[in-house]
């Protein structure tokens, strides 16, 4: 190897041709010959095996570039192997830029975690702003609203500020005409007593003249001032009938402002009449819609009497259900705690059915066709997954927690994504036919409701939304975060929550929350009123807010349909008066909301739907998120009558 090695300089190319040398041969003539340098061997052959060994690495590897490196270094190492003076050079030159290359990948691995915990770090920032963006979308959407209504509130304000200042100007105006009829009535008195003394003044000359006359006056005098004197009398008269004829209607202050004393009092008296005769009409109004309820409900009393005068039979003895039901009369007195002969039935057809769905082994499939809900379409026998109370409670839990589409469309979407393909129709088979049979549990029976279209789900939703509130107010209210409040303490908070509801309404929810107190005076636990059993079953106090719920949900429907009165349909703008007049206090979007609800049709669509029946109308409102948003508006009535006696507002 040492032999072949030459001292071909690099920047020379195979081609250079040597101008300093003389040719050491001739060719036939005398003209200087061109020699040429070839590449040295041993670098010929170092560049052919590094070009096998780039082409024999796999240069789309992560670590491409150190294995690209590698043959470089086994070149450099044949430098320094063959080249013996210049080794311990060229081997320090090598082994610092190892330590180098080494330093600095180690440097590249300490700063990985770093990397990866800027990734995480990044990516936790975020989710933050995101979740800061929806909280500040929510609270400028609030205050949206609040700007809406009290820009009506000034458009009203305003509209109340026109008018008034409409009757001061008129009112200025009829003072300004009555000032000048005075000044005009006055001036024109003071003329007539001007003329009067005038009057009086000729009269005593007169009387002056005929006693110089007696004395001696010329007879000539005395007959042109009998002229004179006529004259003036003829003018006088003439004069006291243009005053008669001008103020013969004119009556005297005095009387003038007495009569105006008696016509104001009269006026106040007929007032105070007239306010008596208004409530007296509303009250007979009150009486008469009472009455007549109360005549619709003693017939429909009358005839559910004669019906089950008809068809009574004897009350079943309940007692001897606990020796057929499953857990003994232990179970069983659980079971018919607090309720009707009817809901006893309900529970006995459900341990019934309890019984039969067990020993089934596999449900008949529905078909395909388009009538068939889309989580039961499906030919064949499915599989009974034979679920208890409290699994399928457990899934329809996790079914709303990730709820993202239409319910219907998600709960197949859901079990296929959990369960598979081929067995998300046997779990949904299995969960249908249990929150079908299980009516009593609250949670499954309205989970079926919204499922098969009954219920809208906004009705779940709305719920939550109320009993969350009401759990915040109780939260804020206790102050050192025990989980009981004072029974005065509990009672604001609901007042803070609920401030629709009634005084006995809030009583009853009181009492509820009392369902396993031991005494009057003890602390309300109210974290334990929210909380639920396995079988999703909630506390008295919960079941006693969601029946007021629909109590009230009925009622405000009910002063709806009075409001439309007899007619048979109702249109867009028939729906959104009658609600604006049982409740003032609604909002335009919530108002739009039950429009769209009772049309089944978007806002803009509403030009295109027409009429619908107003049974149907009710029905759709009362299977939705309806309640009431403000004061009811003789509640509003009264209050504003309070004030007024005790002397709020002029």
């Amino acid at each position: 190897v040492g032999g072949r090695l030459s001292t071909w300089p690099a920047y020379a190319s195979g081609q250079a041709i040597l101008q300093s040398r003389k040719p050491c041969y001739r060719v036939g003539s005398r003209k200087q010959a061109s020699l040429t340098i070839a590449k040295p061997r041993y670098l010929e052959e170092l560049e052919c095996y590094l070009r096998k060994e780039l082409q024999s690495l796999d240069l789309t590897k992560e670590n491409a570039q150190e294995l690209k490196l590698q043959p470089y270094r086994e070149i450099f190492e044949f430098f320094i192997e063959d080249f013996k003076t210049y080794k311990p050079l060229l081997s320090a030159i090598k082994n610092e830029y190892e330590v180098t290359l080494a330093h600095l990948r180690e440097k590249i691995r300490s700063l990985e975690p770093l990397k990866a915990m800027l990734v995480s770090v990044s990516d936790e920032c975020t989710r933050q702003i995101v979740a800061l963006q929806e909280e500040e979308k929510a609270e400028i959407t609030m205050l949206k609203k609040e700007k809406l209504y009290l820009l009506k509130l000034i458009d009203k304000m305003k509209e109340e500020e026109g008018s008034l200042q409409t009757q001061v100007n008129k009112l200025r105006k009829n003072v300004a005409k009555e000032y000048m009829r005075y000044i005009n009535e006055c001036d024109a008195r003071k003329l007539l007593l001007a003329d009067l003394n005038e009057m009086r003044n000729q009269q005593l000359e007169m009387s002056l003249r005929q006693v110089q006359e007696v004395k001696g006056e010329d007879l000539v005098k005395v007959t042109l001032a009998l002229k004179i004197a006529r004259q003036d009398l003829t003018k006088a008269q003439v004069e006291l009938n243009t005053m008669k004829a001008d103020y013969g209607d004119v009556v005297p202050r005095r009387d003038f402002e007495s009569q105006e004393k008696k016509y104001s009092d009269l006026f106040e008296k007929m007032e105070v009449l007239q306010k008596d005769f208004d409530d007296l009409q509303k009250e007979y109004d009150t009486l008469l819609e009472i009455h007549q309820e109360t005549v619709e409900e003693r017939d429909r009393f009358y005839n559910e009497l004669q019906q089950v005068q008809r068809s009574s039979t004897p009350r079943p003895d309940w007692a001897k259900c606990a020796e057929v039901i499953s857990g003994g009369p232990e179970r069983w007195s659980y079971l018919e705690e607090g309720k009707t002969s009817d809901q006893l039935v309900d529970v006995l057809l459900e341990e019934i059915g309890t019984g039969v769905l067990k020993e089934k082994d596999s449900f008949p499939g529905l078909g395909k066709g388009d009538k068939v809900p889309v989580y039961l379409r499906y030919e064949g026998q499915v599989k009974n997954k034979k679920l208890n109370k409290k699994d399928v409670v457990n899934i329809l839990k996790e079914i709303w927690k990730e709820k993202q589409s239409s319910l219907p469309e998600f709960f197949l979407s859901y079990l296929q994504k959990k369960y598979g393909d081929s067995s998300a129709f046997e779990w949904a088979y299995t969960i249908y036919e249990n929150i079908k049979l299980y009516r009593s549990n609250e949670a499954m029976s309205l989970f079926y409701d919204i499922l098969s279209g009954k219920v809208d789900e906004g009705l779940y939703h709305g719920q939550n939304q109320l009993i969350a509130n009401l759990l915040k107010e109780l939260m804020a209210s206790d102050s050192s975060n025990s989980g009981a409040l004072m029974t005065e303490q509990f009672s604001l908070a609901l007042r803070a929550a609920f401030p629709l509801k009634s005084s006995d309404q809030i009583q009853e929810l009181i009492d509820a929350s009392r369902y396993r107190a031991e005494s009057p005076e003890e602390l309300i636990d109210y974290r334990s009123l929210f909380m639920e059993d396995e079988e999703g079953n909630a506390e008295p106090f919960i079941a006693k807010i969601k029946s007021q719920y629909a109590s009230e949900k009925q009622e405000y429907l009910r002063e709806l349909r009075n409001e439309l009165g007899n007619t048979l349909e109702v249109e867009v703008d028939d729906l959104k008066t009658a609600f604006c007049a049982i409740d003032p206090a609604i909002d335009d979007l919530t108002l739009d909301a039950y429009v769209c609800l009772a049309f089944q049709a978007s806002k803009e669509q509403w030009d295109q739907t027409g009429s619908l029946p107003v049974d149907t109308v009710v029905e759709r409102l009362l299977a939705g998120d309806t309640k009431r948003i403000g004061a009811h508006p003789e509640e509003i009535y009264t209050s504003l009558s309070e004030w007024g006696e005790a002397g709020a507002y002029p």
